[in-house]
């Protein structure tokens, strides 16, 4: 009878092929020390198109990965075939630590939340001044995602030729939030973009705004012509705009440093993933007025100061309203 012990001979053992044709599995991952740095520019249907060194290269996530996924704007460790030639195709190994987040949900009682952008420094709040009409409730919205998510807001108001936005700055006026005021004319005549341009310039700022304000237009306008994009059209019944921008994608800016991240029209913008607690914040005209207000305060109370301090013209009444309308709806949420 033949035994084995620990220091058995290799001679005397059959090794059986494994059936599956595959390497056994291991716990021990490799470092990817010599890993290319790369940035997500948008991402469709599991492929991911990456810069490295200044060239396009397709790639995918790495098993190892399991379900962290990589979003436009994303700061990525690649390896494999970095030469960006056709029908070649990388691997991302490594998703690095985000400096910023732009997150949304579908709508409020959402519990998926959806990262739109990563390591944006601004976020560019596109609102039309007519045709359609403005949504100050979802620039509202907007504030709240970008403050939350550790992103500068920027208030772009574009078709400054059918409406003045005397009505609209005058609302956020107060708020010491950078805007600035295009029209059609002179998008199209390519004139008028300075500002644009200076707010813009050595930044990676994300777009977002309602389908048919103009946002992918103002951001063709910005970009490289090769780079641009097909852009639709306002109905004229229901004055909505058609989705011609179905992912996120991150463009360079013309000759100057800096990228723009165009991103889908949007009809919600939820906010599931924000703490009630945070939501004053992205009210900065309201915040003194706080000060008086009881420990604990929810701001939505018979108790809470903001009442008299906004009686007082410290601040827009329609401002206190809007707070407290997103308030209710968080509130709901958080009963269901």
């Amino acid at each position: 009878m033949r035994r084995y012990g620990k220091h058995t001979d290799e001679d005397d053992i059959r090794s059986r092929p494994n059936r599956k044709g595959n390497r056994p599995r291991t716990h021990i991952r490799p470092k990817h020390e010599d890993a290319a740095e790369g940035m997500v520019l948008t991402v469709d249907r599991g492929r991911l198109t990456c810069l490295v060194d200044g060239r396009t290269v397709l790639a995918m996530k790495a098993r190892e990965l399991g379900r962290k996924a990589a979003v436009v704007g994303d700061r990525v460790a690649i390896v494999g075939d970095l030469s960006g030639k056709k029908d070649t195709l990388a691997r991302i190994v490594r998703i690095e630590e985000r400096a910023s987040v732009l997150r949304r949900t579908a709508d409020d009682d959402d519990p998926f939340e959806r990262v739109v952008v990563a390591n944006a420094d601004q976020l560019a709040i596109v609102t039309a001044l007519a045709d359609p009409e403005p949504r100050p409730r979802l620039i509202d919205r907007c504030l709240v995602a970008a403050f939350d998510g550790g992103l500068e807001p920027l208030l772009v108001m574009t078709k400054s030729d059918l409406a003045p936005p005397d009505k609209l700055l005058e609302l956020y006026g107060a708020l010491d939030i950078p805007y600035v005021v295009t029209s059609r004319e002179a998008i199209e005549a390519g004139e008028g973009l300075q500002p644009v341009f200076e707010q813009l310039d050595g930044k990676i700022t994300a777009f977002v705004g309602h389908s048919g304000v103009g946002k992918t237009t103002l951001v063709n306008a910005l970009v490289p012509e090769e780079r641009r994009r097909l852009t639709g059209h306002v109905n004229a019944v229901t004055g909505r705009g058609r989705h011609t921008t179905t992912s996120a994608l991150a463009l360079p800016l013309s000759d100057h440093g800096g990228w723009v991240v165009d991103t889908p029209g949007v009809r919600s913008f939820g906010l599931a993933h924000v703490d009630p607690s945070r939501v004053i914040n992205a009210f900065p005209d309201l915040v003194p007025g706080t000060e008086n207000c009881p420990r604990a305060c929810s701001h939505d109370e018979p108790e809470c100061a903001l009442d008299a301090w906004v009686a007082e013209g410290h601040a827009d009444p329609a401002r206190l309203y809007s707070l407290r309308r997103l308030l209710a709806t968080r509130e709901r949420k958080e009963g269901d």
